[in-house]
Order: structure tokens, then sequence, then C-alpha cells
């Protein structure tokens, strides 16, 4: 992988994680149409992988810090009671949401990865995943119940829906939203959640990976490329966010019709090039 991949490879990892139009399903078909020889199996991958990672979760850390500091105050309980009562529930919450796709991420990372390099199951579930989109919209809760409202059956079943990002070409971030659209809670609130549960699973996927990467012989260069790599994909994630949080705001009758109509048309035109190649 040359730097001019590795930064466009960044940039796409930076705004598609956060977009709910799937990282994965991007990061496998978009080599394939451009004839990148990307091996996502090669030892120098791994660490390019590990700090892509590394960058979007600190650029969801830093975007939310006053969360995640209020956060972290409260389970340790400083503040009123109120706030600590709060803190720890939140708190309660965002655990409960990330166990579902923990779980079923271990049980069946072996079968998953199996799915990595096929170009043409990633475009397919693009197109699934625009559809599911487009479900979210039609079927949402019709209430506009704020996140502070959120119960731990809404957490669990957000984070259900968490799972199916597990299959490259569903959106991680779609599939949370959807899921709170389905609770009520409107797009700025879901989002936020979505994003909320989103660093811990980054985090806790990237922390597997590192014992992988100690016994892996990586090329020379390869963690001076994936440095430059971590640092695009960061303030590409935080812009996305930025951006993200302010659509969601101003848009909550219809946020993910665009997204959903890109899926679909990204998904069945990449169908049609790979058939034809």
């Amino acid at each position: 992988m040359d730097t001019l991949q590795a930064i466009v490879v960044a940039i796409l990892q930076g705004a598609t994680e956060l977009f709910p139009v799937s990282s994965l399903g991007h990061a496998v078909v978009l080599p394939a149409l451009l004839h990148w020889n990307l091996d996502q199996r090669s030892p120098e991958f791994l660490p390019f992988l590990v700090m892509l990672h590394t960058g979007t979760a600190t650029a969801l850390l830093v975007y939310f810090w006053r969360d995640w500091w209020g956060l972290a105050r409260g389970v340790l309980g400083f503040g009123a009671d109120a706030e600590v009562n709060e803190a720890r529930l939140s708190f309660v919450l965002i655990v409960i949401a990330t166990i579902p796709a923990v779980i079923l991420g271990l049980l069946l990372e072996k079968f998953v990865r199996g799915l990595f390099g096929s170009p043409v199951v990633a475009a397919t579930f693009l197109v699934v995943n625009g559809a599911l989109l487009l479900f979210g919209e039609r079927l949402r809760g019709r209430g506009h119940r704020p996140l502070a409202t959120l119960t731990a059956k809404d957490a669990f079943l957000i984070g259900c829906w968490q799972c199916t990002a597990l299959i490259p070409g569903i959106s991680r971030s779609g599939a949370t939203i959807v899921g709170g659209l389905l609770r009520g809670i409107d797009h700025e609130g879901s989002a936020r959640f979505s994003f909320l549960i989103a660093t811990p699973i980054i985090i806790g996927a990237t922390v597997l990976e590192v014992p992988k990467l100690l016994h892996e012989q990586v090329p020379a260069g390869t963690f001076a490329i994936s440095a430059v790599a971590a640092v695009v994909a960061g303030i590409t994630a935080w812009l996305s966010t930025w951006f993200l949080m302010r659509y969601f705001r101003a848009h909550d009758d219809w946020a993910l019709n665009p997204f959903a109509y890109y899926c679909l048309a990204f998904g069945v035109g990449s169908l049609v090039v790979l058939f034809l190649l």
C-alpha cells in the first residue's frame, strides 16, 4: 500500500465509519472497483487497521469529551446525587447496548472474516443497508422522546440492531440510528447514542487486534504510513461527527433518506461493474 492509497482509505474510514453507509462495505468494494491489490490479511494491513481505528476512536472521544467526562465523574460519585444517578444510568445503558455486538462478534468472528474479501457480498449488503435506512424512516416511532428517557430495553434492542453491522455492507451507525428511531428517539438523539456506543466497540476491536500485531513481522515503513493515516482518519471522523450532529438536528423528518438512496445506487452500480469485470 502506497501513501496515496493509505490516505484515501483513511479518509474513507473516517467518513464512512460515522456516516450511515458502512465503512466495512466501502473498504471491501472500492479497492475492487479501483483494481487496488490490497490484501486485508497481509502483515502490513493489520497495524494499518489498528491505527485507523485508533484515530477514529480518538476523534469520537474528543468530540464527546463532555459526555465522557460527565459519565466518568458520575460513575466515580462526583457531583450532585441527581447528576451521579443520571451518569451511572447512562453508563449502564451504554454497557447494555454494547454487550450484544461483543458476544455475537466473538462467536461469529471467523465466519464474518470470511466475508471480508467478497466485494459482491459487500455490495449486495450495501443495497440491503439502503433498504434498512428507508425502512427505519418509514416505520420510525412518531413520538419525539428525548434521549434521557432511554430505558434498558431500548438500549438492548439498539444493541441488537448494532449486531447487523458485523456483515460488510451494513452500517453500524445506520443500524443503531434506525434502532433508536424505532424506539421513538429522534435522529439527533439516536445519532448521539450511536456515536457514544461506537467508542467502546471501536476501542475493543482495536485492543483485540493488538496481540496479533505483536506476533506479525511488519514490513519496514508500515507504522509511519499508518500513523499518517490515523491522523487523517481522526480529523475526517471529527469533521464527519460535527457535520452529522448538526445535519440530524436540522432534518429530523427525513435525515436518513439521502444516505439510503446513495447506498442503493452505489450498491447496485458496484454489482453491475463487478459482474462485468
